[in-house]
């Protein structure tokens, strides 16, 4: 499933996914594209629900021969490496001046030596140019956002603890700060997400806060008794109490107001969302969930109000004055309704939404809400893929988005009284903003050869995308890296199915290579042309091996009956397209050596796995990271119940044989394949009881095993020496069994 459920903040589609960038913004698509990041998870968010991306090949033009064309010219450069990965900056969304001038945005730094990650304020000429930090603060700062006027800025920054929001001003003409920033909160539940009144006299943050107090000092004093009470223990009355990888501090995340004058606001932070719910529900990252009206008269957010959090996913979308007084629930369908943004001209709100309740990963449509009759208008209902990122044009006259398809994220114009979106530009695209000026569209772009950095588009004259940054072209013009290429195959019941293929550095038609077959995670996700720190296919084929990658059933951006192929069918048709598809790699490219393959996934991917093992021996090696290994037990230990009631219709005492149909643990008598298993204690999606009981069956049947585990993380593995090991604990371990065809 994705890294965030629908029912946690807003999401873009292509954010949400297992194998997403950890710095994407994905509700379901991960923080940068795809739904809910996965449930058996870099994202997407589905929603996040839902966090890309270079020029994908034309499915079209694919062919065998193309896949053994001569490679680019690589004399001086040297193979990808990790050291290489860890000194790439990692952009975040960018954010245009209103005045069109220049582009703020954050980029994180990964410091090996001392394990750690800063984020830091960039600033680069709207035209493109040279980019440069924007102040020389030692502080971890992020999150820009100008003001109305462009002439102040506000941002969250670590100076400290918690994080506050800060602002500064903002001298366009120079493109520097002005002045000394000042700090605009000082709650002591700490404040971030903070976002500008259209008219330049409020600002809008979130803060986790207790919900039975009606002021900071009472949320100060509960923390500072919880700290010093020599008693942890907690008491559990409802489900969700654990998540992702923290277990419930009984906040509530609600959104405050404060008043700006003479550049900070002296007044008392107003709660607009009061209440035992969370505004907005958690998320992973991706778009804000909340968005204040051009008059800066009305608040809309996204909040789920249903009482039990872990098995709905049923956000929905309210409107309140920012004055004060009653929310109003406007959205209507029983799935997730988020990611609210109002048109420019006031009439209309448009977000994300989903027609299914309980389902995660039902397609993102983009709905319009008319403000004045209070109608609702599925716009995309006749696009059978899904919306991810968007923005509103200037004349509110139709909207940008990306939407994920066959490995891609295009940007399409969809006039709001049309039937189907126009393609902009065919690339991998999230975080799109477009500029006051209603010319200029400013997105994130990475693939599968480089991370996120910014570009533009000019929309009014429809050309082609230019890029606004080159903060990482110098790092990367010093590696060789390969291309993504494209394959297609028939399935045995006659549906398309799309693979890629990544080859070594130095490649060699008239060589044989060994084979990393990857099985992405979700199970609703997607391989793709984009980048991940994660599992980056690059890194993995770095050092002398074919990286193969099949989209089975179940898989994003191929339309929603594509995905829902994987519903009830965990180890059966996306079981046979993955084989079929290695199948298909190794008859048509003859540099694969058949005899030195390995697979490995996580999450969903290390399901399949698991269940390689019981299924089939025709790999040398396996390597399952977070898998499922026994599906009854997995339900009771996982924290988003929604997921596997859908999957397998049903809790398992209302439909057991098909969670003992697809479970990888009643097949043990057939495991012999060496199994690297890795698990996090942090992982609260499928909890590292999974790991263990896998890695304890191998032991016993005598299977050659190993087990990498990490106390310190959870579903994704974060920390950057973390990272470091399990990349060298993986591809060591791969290495070991496919340097020559092993005998079992």
């Amino acid at each position: 499933m994705t890294a965030v459920g629908v029912n946690q903040t807003a999401f873009s589609p292509q954010i949400s996914r297992i194998f997403a960038d950890e710095t994407s913004n994905p509700l379901l698509y991960p923080r940068k594209s795809a739904p809910s990041a996965d449930y058996f998870p870099e994202t997407r968010y589905m929603v996040g629900m839902m966090r890309l991306f270079s020029l994908l090949f034309a499915l079209a033009a694919v062919a065998a021969p193309a896949l053994s064309a001569a490679p680019p010219n690589d004399a001086g450069k040297k193979p990808f490496d990790f050291e290489t990965m860890m000194k790439l900056k990692r952009l975040g969304e960018p954010i245009p001046s209103p005045d069109g001038k220049w582009v703020v945005f954050s980029a994180t730094d990964v410091n090996l030596e001392q394990n750690s990650r800063k984020s830091h304020l960039w600033i680069v000429p709207a035209e493109g140019g040279e980019a440069r930090r924007l102040n020389d603060s030692p502080n971890e700062e992020e999150r820009p956002r100008f003001s109305p006027d462009g002439k102040r800025l506000i941002f969250t920054s670590k100076a400290t603890d918690p994080t506050q929001v800060w602002m500064v001003g903002f001298d366009s003409t120079a493109g520097k700060i002005r002045g000394t920033a000042q700090q605009v909160t000082s709650v002591s539940t700490g404040a971030d997400g903070a976002i500008w009144s259209p008219d330049g006299k409020e600002i809008v943050f979130i803060s986790r806060v207790y919900p039975d107090c009606k002021d900071d000092a009472c949320n100060q004093q509960r923390d500072e008794e919880l700290k010093k009470s020599k008693v942890k223990a907690k008491i559990f009355k409802h489900l969700l109490y654990r998540h992702w990888t923290q277990y419930t501090d009984f906040k509530r995340s609600h959104l405050f107001m404060v008043d700006v004058e003479a550049g900070v606001s002296p007044a008392t932070p107003r709660d607009l969302t009061p209440g035992d719910h969370d505004v907005p529900p958690f998320s992973l990252g991706g778009p804000d969930a909340y968005a204040i009206s051009p008059d800066s008269q009305e608040l809309a957010y996204t909040c789920n109000t249903d009482k039990v959090g872990a098995t709905s996913t049923n956000n929905d979308i309210f409107v309140v004055p920012l004055a004060g007084g009653a929310p109003k629930k406007i959205s209507t369908s029983p799935g997730s309704d988020s990611i609210p943004r109002f048109s420019p001209d006031g009439k209309s709100i448009a977000w994300l939404s989903q027609a299914r309740g309980g389902y995660e990963s039902d397609r993102f449509t983009l709905a319009l809400y008319d403000r004045a009759s209070e109608k609702i208008r599925i716009a995309t209902q006749d696009f059978d893929r899904w919306v991810g990122s968007f923005t509103w044009a200037q004349d509110s006259q139709s909207i940008y988005f990306s939407a994920e398809d066959h490995g891609e994220a295009p940007i399409y114009q969809f006039p709001v009284n049309a039937n189907r979106p126009n393609e902009l530009a065919r690339l991998h695209a999230d975080d799109l903003v477009l500029g006051l000026d209603g010319k200029f569209l400013y997105f994130s772009r990475n693939s599968i050869q480089a991370p996120n950095e910014i570009w533009r588009l000019d929309v009014s004259q429809k050309s082609e995308p230019m890029a606004v940054t080159h903060v990482n072209d110098a790092i990367l013009a010093q590696v060789t890296m390969q291309p993504l290429e494209p394959f297609k195959f028939q399935a045995s019941d006659g549906v398309d199915i799309q693979g890629f293929l990544v080859k070594p550095p130095n490649f060699d038609a008239s060589k044989k290579y060994p084979v990393k077959f990857l099985v992405h995670g979700g199970p609703e996700g997607a391989w793709g042309d984009d980048w991940s720190y994660r599992w980056n296919p690059e890194l993995f084929a770095a050092n002398g091996y074919v990286v193969v990658m099949v989209n089975p059933r179940g898989s994003t951006g191929y339309g929603q009956k594509f995905t829902e192929g994987v519903i009830g069918q965990w180890g059966g048709t996306p079981f046979h397209d993955l084989m079929q598809g290695l199948d298909y790699a190794e008859k048509t490219f003859s540099f694969i050596d058949k005899d030195r393959e390995a697979a490995l996934g996580a999450s969903y991917g290390g399901y399949m796995i698991d269940w390689i093992l019981g299924h089939t021996d025709r790999f040398q090696c396996l390597v399952t990271h977070d898998g499922v290994f026994n599906t009854e037990s997995a339900y009771g230990t996982t924290e988003e119940l929604w997921f596997p009631e859908k999957e397998f219709d049903g809790p398992p005492w209302k439909n057991r044989e098909l969670y003992r149909k697809w479970s990888p643990h009643l097949s043990v008598e057939k495991f012999k394949t060496p199994t690297l298993v890795i698990h996090g204690q942090l992982d609260y999606r499928l909890d590292v009881s999974q790991g263990f009981d896998l890695f304890t069956t191998l032991q016993r049947l005598g299977v050659p095993s190993e087990m990498l585990y990490f106390p310190d993380e959870g579903h994704w593995v974060l920390k950057p020496q973390n990272s470091q090991l399990w990349y060298q604990t993986v591809n060591e371990w791969v290495d070991r069994w496919t340097a020559k065809k092993q005998t079992r």
